[in-house]
């Protein structure tokens, strides 16, 4: 524990059996001060009188305490953060949680507790070795590269069109460079090298409708308005449309058999995926509609707030309706040779949305812990549904992800693997597919982003801070250019590969972005050169441009996650 952790944790020892935390002066504090396992809540409304940073560090598995801690959360109107421990309990008698919750406070203050020049045993000012030559070995390594318009860009990228599968990152979800440069790549690999599928982080149903778009397709019965849900800037954008034109012009000018297909591989789609299946079974089946009506009844008390849905199974009776959505689902695919023959891009189109309804049932229960389960059930929603997509492509289908870095960066090699117990698909990808899929990061140092101060609240346009001098993208910064692509593989200097794999900060910025607290919500630890195969750095980048629509309230807006 650093000399300044120390001097914060200066309280006796406690006894034996018991847990000391700092006490706050409710109303009077002026420095930061934490809170672990504790209850906050019950200050009520002297909340709102709190003016130092806090932080609150609550254990995964204190599932009652954890709510507690999330309404005390909202009615702090100060710098404030919520810490939740992987797999602890009340009293963080877990091996290593109580270690993990003394680290995380012990780096809340020492950002927030200045040192007084009149300190009696000063501490050296320290700096990270060895930065200004791996910045010169950077500039070595980086290649530069052009507007993500000009063709050359797209070039830069033939040496990963061997690959089955290309994961594209980005830094934030609403970054121009980042759309536009996986928008050039990508008709890079589907024009020069094959490429057949675009899969994103969306949802199915509503990248079904822009993939009918792209072939030609006669649309939906339910003419349900794709990407209308918060944040509909991550994809209704004009960077956005831009790419979804340009696949239905190559569309237009090949065979339906080689037209290029986007997939959604997200799952927070619950209600538009139970309107799709039932759209199709009367389709086919109206017998088989009619009962599936009946078995997805049991969701709709909560389809308005699916979040409620896992407060509703805990208290009473664990998995309300995991039984009705499951059968559902069997009975789809037991049903398969005689629907199949009717039309089998339908079939398949309404199995994945039985699928998704099956495992939205699942992670809205999971998600009421707080735990790394539910993410975990997510990625490895979407790898399967790449798969699957994979395997009906046929052995020569290959596919392009569009993914949020904390997707497509190996996990094993970040703080989300190492002291969280999260995967992703990235990770599952290089397990599954070895050197057949190839992981590509992007980062940025300053501008301007899209992104919104709270869930569900307006999109504003936010200036991006400069990255911190202790993460990878202020080396980025010091290369001097513009814009490069980094390739880490096996021809990177192992000197360069070894100076880069000590763990630096790495900055994720999602829908969500605050920047007054942009330390302990948006960086995290991680192995750059461990984490993805290449990273394409653009130095200063702008917002993307919304594209106005209709938003739909519903179960979407549960999304339990800020970063």
């Amino acid at each position: 524990m650093s000399p300044s952790c120390r001097s914060v944790f200066s309280a006796p020892a406690p006894g034996p059996g018991r847990r000391w935390s700092p006490r706050p002066n409710w109303g009077r504090a002026s420095g930061p001060w934490s809170r672990a396992g504790g209850r906050p809540d019950l200050a009520g409304p002297h909340l709102a009188q709190v003016t130092a940073p806090t932080l609150l560090i609550v254990g995964g598995n204190d599932a009652h305490v954890l709510t507690l801690n999330r309404q005390a959360l909202y009615g702090l109107n100060c710098e404030k953060l919520l810490k939740i421990v992987p797999g602890a309990s009340h009293l963080f008698e877990e091996p290593g949680t109580l270690e993990a919750a003394t680290e995380m406070a012990c780096t809340w203050f020492e950002h927030y507790l200045q040192r007084p020049s009149e300190a009696v045993h000063p501490q050296p000012e320290t700096h990270l070795l060895g930065d200004d030559a791996i910045v010169t070995a950077l500039r070595g390594a980086a290649i530069a590269l052009p507007e993500p318009e000009d063709p050359a860009f797209g070039a830069a990228f033939d040496d990963y069109g061997a690959a089955r599968i290309v994961l594209l990152g980005e830094a934030s979800h609403g970054t121009s460079e980042f759309y536009r440069a996986r928008a050039a790549i990508t008709r890079r690999l589907i024009e020069r090298h094959g490429f057949t599928h675009v899969a994103a982080e969306a949802d199915w149903p509503d990248a079904a409708a822009i993939d009918r778009h792209i072939r030609g397709r006669p649309g939906a019965a339910s003419r349900r308005v794709p990407f209308a849900r918060f944040p509909t800037w991550m994809w209704r954008n004009r960077e956005f449309d831009d790419f979804v034109a340009s696949l239905r012009d190559h569309n237009a000018k090949v065979e339906p058999d080689e037209q290029v297909r986007f997939t959604g591989l997200d799952l927070y789609s619950m209600t538009a995926s139970i309107a799709a299946v039932l759209e199709y079974l009367d389709r086919v089946d109206p017998a088989a509609a009619k009962e599936a009506r009946q078995r997805y009844a049991c969701i709709d008390p909560w389809s308005q707030e699916l979040a409620s849905y896992g407060r509703a199974s805990l208290s009473r009776g664990y998995a309300l309706c995991e039984a009705p959505v499951m059968r559902t689902l069997l009975d789809l695919l037991q049903s398969e040779l005689h629907y199949v023959a009717r039309d089998g891009d339908a079939f398949f189109d309404a199995v994945q949305n039985a699928r998704l309804v099956a495992n939205a049932e699942r992670y809205y229960r999971v998600m009421y812990y707080g735990s790394h389960e539910s993410w975990n059930l997510r990625d490895r929603h979407m790898f399967d549904t790449l798969k699957r997509v994979l395997e009906r492509g046929g052995p020569d289908a290959k596919a392009v992800v569009w993914a949020h870095n904390s997707h497509i960066g190996d996990a094993r090699f970040t703080d989300m693997g190492s002291a969280r117990g999260e995967l992703n698909i990235g990770q599952i990808c290089r397990e599954e597919f070895g050197r057949e899929a190839v992981l590509i990061g992007f980062g940025t140092h300053s501008g301007t982003v899209a992104a919104a101060s709270e869930w569900d609240a307006p999109m504003e346009v936010k200036a991006v801070r400069p990255s911190r001098p202790d993460s990878y993208e202020a080396l980025c910064h010091a290369v001097g250019e513009p814009r490069f692509l980094l390739d880490m593989g096996r021809e990177m200097d192992p000197a360069l590969r070894r100076a880069l794999r000590d763990p630096r900060l790495e900055r994720y910025i999602g829908v969500i972005y605050r920047p007054e607290t942009e330390r302990w919500s948006h960086y995290s630890h991680a192995t750059l050169p461990d984490q993805y195969d290449a990273f394409v750095w653009f130095d200063e980048t702008r917002a993307v441009t919304p594209v106005p629509t209709r938003v739909i309230a519903g179960e979407d807006e549960t999304y339990p996650f800020g970063l």
